[in-house]
């Protein structure tokens, strides 16, 4: 059984309008130095951003949040964030910023596989339980 890893992680929220400090959490993005592992996973529930936000642009908003998986991915295609190492790209996703995206304050946790632990995440702080 492989070891588990220490991980941190940062909640994406979209911030519709920064002045009135609402948002909705719309991903996660996870950095795991020990496997090498940074990756970010994004669902936007549109019906509730547009509940928030009725003239937001969701393409818009989709073009940037596909940026924070560009610079996980890193390498060719990614912009010159996506050519640093990874830590240095980690540290820039995760830098505060007072834009209509943000991420949340870094947390850590421990798991044996990053992927899943991400998954984990986006299933408890992004998608919305729905009463059956």
């Amino acid at each position: 059984m492989p070891a588990h890893s220490s991980f941190d992680y940062a909640i994406i929220r979209v911030v519709p309008r920064v002045e009135r400090e609402e948002f909705i959490n719309v991903g996660v993005v996870l950095f795991c130095t020990t496997q090498r592992f940074l990756g970010a996973r994004v669902e936007v529930d549109e019906a509730r951003l547009k509940a928030l936000a009725p003239d937001i642009d969701l393409e818009t908003v989709r073009c940037h949040l596909d940026s924070f998986q560009r610079v996980c991915v890193g390498g060719k295609g990614s912009g010159p964030i996506g050519q640093l190492p990874q830590k240095e790209r980690w540290h820039w996703l995760v830098a505060p910023r007072s834009t209509m995206l943000q991420t949340g304050p870094v947390h850590s946790g421990l798991s044996q596989e990053p992927q899943a632990a991400l998954e984990h995440l986006l299933d408890t702080v992004v998608r919305l339980k729905r009463a059956s």
